[in-house]
């Protein structure tokens, strides 16, 4: 029996984003979706767009499908549950853990769904029910009840925000260390703030772009232009000392070897940045000067759930994190700014439920 706070037997079609191919996504009709057993269906507030979705839509990463709808960073409310649900009420706040895995295999019983081989994401798979859409039909299991205390858009923050939490995690981050993230942006800036909740004092954020060290200064993080001489002195001075864990939120060679190069010998380097596929770094950088260099990738359940409940307290910085907002209609022309390089500070919300 499906408890709805509308009538599922009387279906309409729901606008949804969707990809066709390289630089090729439209609004179109798609018949809106039910919650099946153990589901819910959500009308979606706000969803980010994601550093992924924008290489799927160039095809540059080969992970996304034409035909599928994107999005995985979101947020919306309760509009229905399918059987064997219970106390998910109708106009209920929440966002998406966008993991989906088996919970049998040795992953997922060590509480790392994210490696599990059999693991499928929201956003990703094209059979899943996604965000970009102004309805989703997701498992319960994976929805996370937010307060309304909270701003509802900052919901569509946790997904990336737990990224950073990760990386930081991944690299052992604590009080003692110096910190350097390398790129200031979503996943940047991110790191930065996971850091400091981590609690590292001293970050630094390397950052060319002078709209995001702008931003960086407004939630109270100091960054630097790598472009600028004695860069490397400057990163020691601000931090007291050379690096004791460098974070790439990058991903190419050259912030891989920046943040290699710069970090103090015998100290950590995470990999959390996926710009290039490939990358060419110096082996010497971590074997002569015995650097650990460490991948980071998605996040654990208890990563994303201790993430959501942080947002839940509505830390004031989060606001500066959100540069523009557009509806479904201006998606496509949003993700085209995007993909020829116009980056924002922040990030880019679409509102599929705006006109």
């Amino acid at each position: 029996m499906v408890r709805a706070s509308v009538d599922l037997d009387r279906r309409t079609l729901v606008r949804a984003l969707v990809f066709h191919g390289p630089w090729r996504i439209a609004v179109e009709d798609r018949p809106d979706p039910v919650p099946g057993p153990g589901e819910v269906l959500l009308r979606v507030v706000s969803t980010g767009i994601c550093g992924s979705d924008i290489h799927g839509f160039t095809g540059e990463n080969g992970r996304r499908f034409p035909g599928q709808v994107m999005g995985h960073e979101t947020v919306g409310r309760v509009v229905a549950t399918g059987p064997e649900v219970t106390g998910l009420e109708p106009g209920t706040l929440a966002t998406v853990h966008p993991v989906l895995a088996c919970g049998s295999c040795d992953a997922c019983q060590a509480g790392l769904d994210y490696r599990c081989p059999r693991r499928r994401i929201i956003g990703v798979d094209p059979a899943l029910s996604s965000a970009f859409a102004e309805l989703m039909a997701v498992p319960a299991a994976n929805v996370v009840e937010l307060p309304e205390t909270m701003p509802a858009e900052h919901g569509a923050l946790i997904e990336p925000l737990a990224v950073g939490h990760h990386a930081a995690a991944r690299g052992g981050c604590g009080p003692t260390d110096r910190v350097l993230v390398v790129g200031g942006g979503p996943i940047g800036q991110a790191c930065a703030l996971a850091a400091r909740r981590q609690g590292a004092e001293r970050v630094v954020v390397s950052e060319p772009h002078a709209g995001r060290r702008a931003l960086l200064a407004d939630i109270g993080v100091p960054s630097v232009d790598p472009n600028d001489d004695g860069f490397t002195d400057v990163v020691a001075e601000v931090l007291g000392g050379a690096p004791t864990l460098a974070l790439d939120a990058v991903g190419s060679s050259s912030s891989l070897r920046s943040a290699l190069s710069v970090c103090a010998p015998g100290e950590r380097v995470v990999l959390v940045g996926m710009h290039e596929p490939k990358v060419s770094i110096s082996a010497y950088a971590v074997s002569i000067e015995e650097r650990t260099l460490t991948g980071s990738y998605c996040y654990t359940k208890q990563d994303f759930l201790d993430t959501a409940a942080w947002v839940a307290t509505a830390p004031p910085e989060l606001a500066r994190l959100i540069e523009d907002r557009v509806s479904l209609a201006r998606a496509p022309e949003a993700f085209a700014a995007l993909a020829r390089g116009e980056n924002p500070a922040s990030k880019v919300l679409v509102f599929p439920g705006d006109s």
